[in-house]
């Protein structure tokens, strides 16, 4: 199907999904803490940024100071663009009042009303917005996340926005903080670490791309001092993948898990 993309700003995804995000979508970014899913983050809105894009970015487990200082880590000075009225970063962990941009609690509804304003602060048009990350809103109430992402995306869906919705993923038992937003979601990414031969090794693997050929294969991931997250390359099927979740399992055995070399 022949549809509008966007760059995703992450080096070798574009790739991987026939040439970038669908515009419009809401493309879920799922792993531990640790695996780069703040970096992947700043790199989309940062590309939107260049390319003339809109912005919105929403932290809840960051300062905004924060997330200012990594972009300058990956080369994108964050602060000129939010100075031009062409980003907005909303605060949602300092929760500052007399900050026109910080959220106070983490409710939905209020989330969703914050967002619609800064939208009409940056104007008409595309935007990009990011959620780093949404299962903060369903942490003591994990049973709300389909609910919540669904909301988000039925409201904001009218207002312009490709969206990087960020979740949390449970390091002890290998679960969602509340299952919901890979259902609702048009893409999802997942992000896995592991210790292999006592590296610290990151991986990809593109779960769901709607209206598009995906790759399904699992990559390595690095991050890069001045780049940020990049593929780095095809993996062989190891022991690492058995601690993948039973779905992400079925579908790498769906593209080729018995033809892949096994390292011991």
């Amino acid at each position: 199907m022949n549809m509008g993309r966007i760059p995703s700003g992450i080096p070798g995804l574009d790739e991987l999904i026939e040439g970038g995000i669908p515009r419009g979508f809401m493309v879920a970014l799922v792993g531990e803490p640790g695996t780069g899913k703040t970096a992947m983050s700043i790199q989309f809105i940062s590309k939107g940024l260049l390319e003339g894009d809109k912005a919105i970015y929403v932290t809840t487990e960051e300062s905004r100071e924060s997330i200012i200082s990594q972009s300058k880590r990956f080369g994108v000075d964050l602060k000129p663009y939010i100075d031009d009225g062409k980003l907005v970063v909303i605060d949602a962990l300092m929760g500052e009042y007399g900050d026109l941009w910080s959220l106070k609690e983490l409710d939905v509804d209020e989330l969703i009303s914050i967002i619609i304003e800064a939208k009409k602060y940056l104007g008409p048009g595309h935007a990009r917005l990011v959620i780093d990350s949404m299962s903060a809103f369903w942490l003591e109430k994990p049973v709300m996340a389909r609910k919540y992402s669904y909301q988000v995306k039925r409201v904001l869906s009218k207002w312009g926005f490709t969206i990087l919705a960020t979740s949390q993923y449970a390091v002890t038992t290998q679960l969602g903080f509340g299952f919901g937003i890979e259902h609702v979601a048009d893409g999802v990414i997942r992000l896995r670490k592991s210790v292999v031969k006592g590296v610290l090794k990151r991986f990809l693997v593109i779960e769901k791309m709607r209206q598009t050929n995906h790759d399904q294969h699992v990559f390595e991931v690095e991050i890069v001092d001045g780049l940020g997250v990049r593929i780095a390359g095809p993996v062989k099927a190891s022991r690492w993948d058995l601690a993948l979740p039973p779905d992400v399992v079925a579908r790498i055995i769906e593209s080729g898990f018995d033809k892949l070399e096994y390292e011991g």
